[in-house]
């Protein structure tokens, strides 16, 4: 019998990771019009931050602000040194996929192939409705929006957020009106940094850290940020609520085996029938 309540419950906490995983990505590419596939290999950079500074006996939630430094200051060296340097988009997808390889591969030998235990921002259970929760799976769920609301606070009702929005709708005439678009696009990049970061811990303390964890998230951020509408952060959240239930409902109802198939299945299925997305727009020809 299918337990409706817990996919339910369980698709809220998977949904609101998702989402956190995948603004960063959208903002880059929404403002940037850069792919940034190093964003797989921030979260794992985050994730590892918060599992050093816990075996140096500090909190998770010292190891969860490390790692949002960490994740901004990866991402301003990225963007100054190599991505600042091309115009060229192709050319900054392969900068940014051999940096997220080399990242991977770093961690690899640092750290070997065992995945490593991120300790929990809360333990405990209780039980909510005859389902059962681990409280970090509620914090998850908590966390992850209020890094959400405070990036809709930020972009919306600060002169910062608001010359980002002007640079995401028009680069040359956020330029004439005397914007720093090079600055905009820095602290666009600083500010995914700093979400994926995040996003990185908490999926450490969802799931484990590994070298290789970033994969499965940078392939949700693509389907999400392809169904929700490229460059559209409301679109992103709706669409990872979707992906976050087919994800849940899959694996709990068919089979776990299924896990990650219904993403690629979904963008191919957009791609085909509504490339736009739900709340995209239409990329200049």
């Amino acid at each position: 019998m299918v337990d409706f309540v817990g996919i339910a419950a369980n698709t809220l906490i998977l949904g609101s990771l998702y989402a956190l995983i995948a603004i960063g990505f959208t903002l880059v590419f929404g403002v940037a019009g850069q792919a940034n596939l190093a964003h797989g290999g921030t979260i794992t950079i985050g994730a590892f931050t918060a599992w050093y500074v816990s075996g140096l006996g500090y909190s998770v939630w010292i190891g969860l602000l490390a790692a949002t430094v960490t994740g901004a200051l990866f991402h301003i060296v990225l963007h100054s040194l190599l991505v600042k340097h091309t115009e060229d988009p192709v050319n900054v997808l392969i900068i940014t996929l051999l940096s997220w390889l080399i990242i991977e591969y770093s961690f690899r030998a640092m750290v070997g192939t065992s995945p490593r235990s991120v300790p929990s921002m809360l333990e405990g259970s209780t039980s909510i409705g005859g389902v059962s929760f681990l409280y970090n799976n509620l914090l998850i769920f908590v966390v992850s929006w209020l890094f959400i609301i405070g990036l809709f606070v930020f972009i919306n009702h600060t002169k910062v957020g608001q010359a980002i929005i002007a640079t995401g709708m028009n680069e040359k005439g956020a330029a004439l009106v005397g914007i720093d678009t090079d600055k905009i696009t820095l602290m666009v990049w600083a500010l995914a940094g700093i979400l994926a970061g995040s996003a990185g811990v908490l999926y450490g303390t969802f799931r484990a850290a590994s070298y290789d964890m970033g994969m499965t998230p940078l392939v949700l951020a693509f389907a999400i940020v392809i169904l929700g509408g490229i460059g559209s952060i409301r679109g992103s959240i709706l669409a990872a609520y979707i992906i976050g239930f087919l994800e849940v409902f899959t694996t709990s109802a068919i089979s776990p085996r299924l896990s990650g198939m219904t993403a690629l299945i979904l963008i191919i299925l957009v791609l085909l029938y509504k490339p736009t997305g739900l709340y995209g727009r239409e990329l200049p020809t």
